[in-house]
């Protein structure tokens, strides 16, 4: 069989394989390359604000009827509420069942500098005023500036309402903002050939920097995390799937490149103009597309939620801290809460635990360092299982709306697989 190198999942695979073998025979040089994966997803971050704003108040004003735009905003948020209460639980129960902090003895664990973190999670304020407050930009440029989703996303969704309340009026306002997009996704297509070279140096990084040898002390719970997002993805979201008519493991092998980009740089941001792209070519509607993609970046994190919640017991396994359920109850309470609006950035849900544990004092914060050598490991899970989860979601919330149409390029995949079956 023919290998086609100019095809850009094969070259993600090679810059993924090569990055392991700099990292493995050349570490220190291997740990320098991070840069690499940095200038990438800065490429990538410098155009999602505006693609989010742009596709956001596109999907809205295309549609005109505002009691759909609530309608579907409302079931997105619903379904965002309900698969990451599972996410959380999930969580809970295996690291219940394995107890991979049981007998950890903490004293062989070389501690980190955690402080980077805690003051971060404490400049964060994470109560249910604080939380609403922060929705709201102070103004529009400052949060396009920084790159903040969830005050982007507020007011793209104000500017949507109000672009539709015009009707006719707005209509070339809208075309405009088509035009726009369509020049933001090319400029991705071309910050995308950029991929391997940066899947490579972030594999490097993570190889050279903490080696192969890293995953033995912590690859219980390395392993409980890789199981639980594994189960999370096949069980849950597999049902999900099923019960709206489209097959998970098809999916998957339909957003393979996405999977692969983002398993290179242990970002799920650095998919999500593309992710966008290929749910409009797999057949949900640019207005959910539009509306559903960008607010699931804020509020349905699942691989995050999962990874979150394993985390916190396992440290209170590791100091042999005694969590009821009532304790864990609580811990899945404050859990829905810190894990909304954690980006998809590497290095977020770490500042997410953080927050998290210092909300709740049961578990000694300073438990976080036990996992800062293997937490660039479980990032990719994270990532990837959120990635997989906001494209699965997109897909339900089209079909619960009847904007779902199989484009002639899914079809005939799907014609190709049965044939080849």
């Amino acid at each position: 069989m023919k290998i086609n190198f100019k095809n850009l999942t094969v070259q993600v695979i090679c810059g993924i394989i090569l990055g392991i073998i700099i990292g493995f025979l050349f570490p220190k040089f291997g740990a320098e390359l991070k840069f690499l994966a940095d200038i990438f997803i800065k490429l990538i971050k410098m155009v999602i604000a505006p693609i989010v704003f742009f596709t956001i108040v596109i999907g809205i004003g295309s549609m005109g009827d505002l009691k759909k735009v609530g309608r579907i905003g409302g079931k997105a948020l619903l379904y965002f509420e309900i698969i990451t209460t599972f996410a959380l639980a999930i969580g809970l129960i295996v690291v219940n069942i394995i107890k991979p902090g049981s007998g950890f003895n903490t004293s062989h664990v070389k501690g980190g500098d955690i402080s980077q973190y805690t003051s971060q999670a404490a400049e964060t304020s994470h109560g249910a005023i604080e939380f609403i407050l922060g929705i709201i930009p102070d103004n529009f440029v400052g949060a396009m500036a920084k790159g903040e989703l969830l005050p982007i996303l507020f007011f793209s969704v104000l500017f949507g309402i109000a672009l539709a309340s015009f009707g006719e009026k707005g209509k070339p306002l809208v075309h405009l903002f088509e035009q726009l997009t369509e020049v933001f996704f090319k400029i991705v297509n071309i910050v995308m050939k950029f991929s391997p070279v940066a899947a490579s140096g972030a594999m490097a990084y993570t190889i050279g920097n903490f080696g192969l040898g890293s995953l033995v002390s912590l690859g219980k719970l390395m392993g409980s995390v890789y199981l639980t997002m594994f189960l999370f993805i096949v069980i849950i979201l597999g049902a999900v799937a099923k019960l709206y008519g489209f097959n998970i493991l098809k999916f998957i092998v339909y957003i393979k490149e996405e999977i692969l980009l983002v398993l290179g740089t242990s970002s799920s941001e650095s998919a999500l103009p593309r992710m966008m792209e290929r749910l409009e070519k797999y057949g949900c509607s640019k207005s959910v597309v539009g509306l559903v993609v960008p607010t699931g970046y804020s509020f349905n994190l699942d691989g995050t939620a999962i990874y979150l919640s394993m985390a916190a017991l396992f440290i209170a396994q590791a100091y042999n801290v005694d969590i009821t359920i009532w304790h864990q109850i609580t811990l899945l309470g404050i859990l829905m809460l810190t894990s909304k609006g954690a980006a998809g950035v590497t290095g977020s849900g770490f500042i997410t635990l953080a927050a998290t544990l210092s909300a709740f004092p049961v578990i000694p914060v300073e438990g976080i360092a036990l996992l800062l050598g293997v937490d660039r490991f479980m990032s990719e899970a994270r990532a990837i299982t959120n990635l997989i989860g906001n494209g699965v979601a997109t897909v339900v919330v089209s079909k619960m709306e009847n904007e779902f149409h199989p484009t002639s390029e899914v079809k005939t995949k799907k014609k190709d697989m049965s044939i080849s079956a």
